[in-house]
């Protein structure tokens, strides 16, 4: 990893009236890294990244990327989003949505279209979606779409990918292969890859860094220095336990805790939070 960092924190709070999501978060990422980014829902997990867009402004301190302060629409920023549906109809096949990533900011007519074509080839194949390449968008199921969002992020060869919830819709097999071209990206293009998910398990083998956001709060670390139980009991205020089952991280609330305000109960998500019983 280089030694300068591609995005930097410095004493950023961001806030909602009084409700605080996180205060006082100096936080360096490098060229190269995989963070991912966990929380309940509501924790301000798309608001971290909205700010690194230049979308949602923070409150107190500063960030910015690459050296230079954030701005909107930046070419150094690419963004995996949620997935949402096209809708009907939609007169886009799956190649020209990847083509939008590399020419999509320029006017008039496209020229260079051979290499251009090369390239859109080469990301299709990337993300496992050359079979098809030719189809509309909106013939697609989730899945194959939120593959299309995958490389034309990749498009742009940015300097830090924000990923945010990219594995909804994703059967294991491709949520594995997602990461897995999300973390080769990092290391070999030298940028940054910032993961928000509730499913960390998929990416366990790439993580380089945990930020755990929860209750306006924050912890930042290792896998194991923040998937522990006396952590996250810390984080939410109240008893849960962080089990290892099988390779597998699962996270439970502890007996007499109650419900906690997080993740449990969406069967999309790996990391569980349940009622200790």
């Amino acid at each position: 990893m280089s030694s300068t960092p591609i995005v930097r924190f410095e004493d950023a709070r961001l806030a909602y009236g009084s409700r605080v999501l996180w205060d006082e978060l100096n936080l360096s990422i490098d060229a190269g890294e995989f963070l991912a980014v966990l929380g309940p829902n509501g924790s301000g997990k798309t608001s971290f990244i909205n700010t690194m867009l230049g979308t949602t402004s923070l409150n107190r301190g500063s960030v910015s990327i690459a050296g230079a302060p954030v701005r909107r629409g930046s070419a150094e920023v690419g963004l995996i989003p949620q997935q949402r549906p096209f809708g009907d109809n939609v007169p886009l096949r799956a190649r020209d949505l990847v083509a939008l990533g590399l020419d999509g900011s320029k006017l008039g007519i496209r020229i260079g279209r051979n290499s251009v074509r090369k390239q859109v080839d080469q990301l299709l194949d990337m993300v496992g979606a050359s079979g098809y390449a030719n189809r509309a968008v909106s013939d697609l199921s989730g899945g194959e779409q939120q593959r299309l969002r995958a490389a034309q992020a990749l498009a742009g060869n940015p300097r830090v990918l924000l990923c945010d919830e990219p594995l909804l819709s994703l059967d294991l097999h491709h949520q594995q292969a997602i990461s897995e071209v999300i973390h080769r990206q990092a290391v070999e293009r030298n940028s940054a890859a910032i993961f928000v998910t509730h499913e960390i398990n998929p990416i366990l083998p790439y993580v380089d860094r945990v930020l755990y956001l929860a209750q306006g709060k924050f912890h930042l670390g290792t896998v194991d220095e923040v998937m522990q139980s006396s952590v996250l009991t810390d984080l939410y205020g109240a008893p849960v336990e962080v089990l290892r089952v099988n390779g597998r991280i699962v996270v439970v609330a502890g007996e007499g805790s109650g419900p906690l305000p997080a993740d449990g109960h969406d069967h999309a998500h790996d990391i569980e939070l349940e009622t200790g019983k």
